[in-house]
């Protein structure tokens, strides 16, 4: 058991310190929770005859992601008459709901851990979970209590072009370590220990649901961290600005030329378009952008065009500026607005085009 811990230990360590190499633009206490489902069956792993008179069981679990390797999760699980009357771990005791299982869970995911969270969730990635709970054996003749430890891994599917959506297939050993009793009131195992004798092995499918962030994703998103040279330039084209002489532009001189799908080139005119700004990084409409979309009138026609500012890698940039352009789009086709075309065209120019640009025709 002590070398158990001496890993456990280890992966938090190197967990802790992989976490710390992916900067994310923000960790809030109400921030990446996530609830869900789970049901399988178990089955003694050993001195019972291999997956026969399975126990059938379901569980809820309520957990959140710390960083993007470690988390914790809470987990209860009830298991279901059985027909092992009286071999292994398990017992029939006669009432609908045989045992239950609270467990306190630390989550490692392996594949954020050896290859880096690259700013949206894998497709595909296997998670390790460990950590220890208090089982409950129910009885109309006797009652039993034990000190219980779970370890599992699941390989998880992210579902959606959100990820908001995890399904999982998880084989897991639970051990009870100390505590059990059977009907004769005789103690099972010998002292706390990883006794497989004295352990069930699972198998449950499950489902989660991660609940939106501040960042206004399901998930994650990587900090844009900048070295003093990129803030020594920042600051340069601040202080450019501030000594510019200010200009007044005549609103009915600014017009752009856009090439319409049907063919021709209409003038656009200012007025027809409008501005929806974004933060930095970010992809969410503020109040000010809500204000400012509603003032579109239901049933007309429009063309988005979503930009980023230059930092970042260009497939991050690209991916936001898609972002705004879907999360207008989508704010407008919910007030009854055409939407002709949402496009993001990533960085343009060379200053911070935070923006959505709406063009309402």
């Amino acid at each position: 058991m002590k070398k158990l811990f001496v890993l456990f230990a280890a992966v938090m360590m190197t967990a802790s310190v992989s976490a710390q190499n992916t900067a994310v633009t923000s960790n809030y206490f109400g921030d990446n929770w996530y609830i869900g489902l789970n049901g399988g069956v178990a089955t003694p792993t050993k001195g019972h005859a291999w997956m026969k008179d399975l126990t059938p069981n379901f569980g809820l679990r309520l957990g959140k992601n710390l960083n993007t390797v470690f988390g914790l999760a809470l987990e209860a699980n009830a298991y279901m008459k059985s027909a092992c009357d009286g071999k292994g771990p398990n017992y029939d005791t006669k009432t609908f709901i045989d045992a239950t299982d609270i467990n306190l869970l630390g989550t490692f995911n392996l594949s954020n851990l050896f290859g880096r969270y690259q700013g949206k969730p894998r497709n595909f990635e296997v998670i390790g979970l460990y950590g220890f709970g208090w089982g409950h054996i129910y009885g109309i003749d006797y009652k039993s209590n034990a000190l219980t430890s779970k370890v599992a891994l699941d390989f998880t599917l992210n579902l959606g072009e959100d990820k908001a959506w995890q399904i999982y297939l998880e084989p897991s050993l639970n051990y009870g370590l100390a505590g059990w009793t059977d009907a004769l009131g005789a103690t099972i195992g010998s002292g706390m220990k990883y006794d497989i004798n004295n352990s069930n092995f699972q198998l449950n499918l499950g489902i989660n649901y991660k609940f939106m962030t501040s960042n206004g994703t399901h998930n994650f998103a990587i900090e844009e961290l900048r070295d003093q040279a990129e803030i020594d330039a920042l600051n340069a084209q601040i202080n450019e600005l501030r000594n510019r002489k200010p200009q007044v532009i005549e609103k009915e001189k600014i017009v752009e030329k856009i090439v319409e799908k049907e063919g021709g080139v209409r003038e656009v005119k200012v007025e027809n378009l409008v501005f929806v700004t974004f933060a930095q990084g970010k992809s969410a409409l503020t109040a000010d952008a809500k204000k400012a979309l509603d003032e579109i009138a239901e049933g007309k026609h429009v063309q988005i065009v979503g930009t980023a500012s230059p930092e970042g890698s260009k497939e991050l940039n690209d991916r936001l500026s898609q972002a705004r352009a879907d999360v207008v789009a989508d704010y407008l086709k919910a007030r009854g607005v055409k939407v002709d075309e949402a496009t993001g065209k990533g960085v343009q120019g060379t200053t911070s085009n935070r923006l959505a640009v709406v063009y309402v025709k």
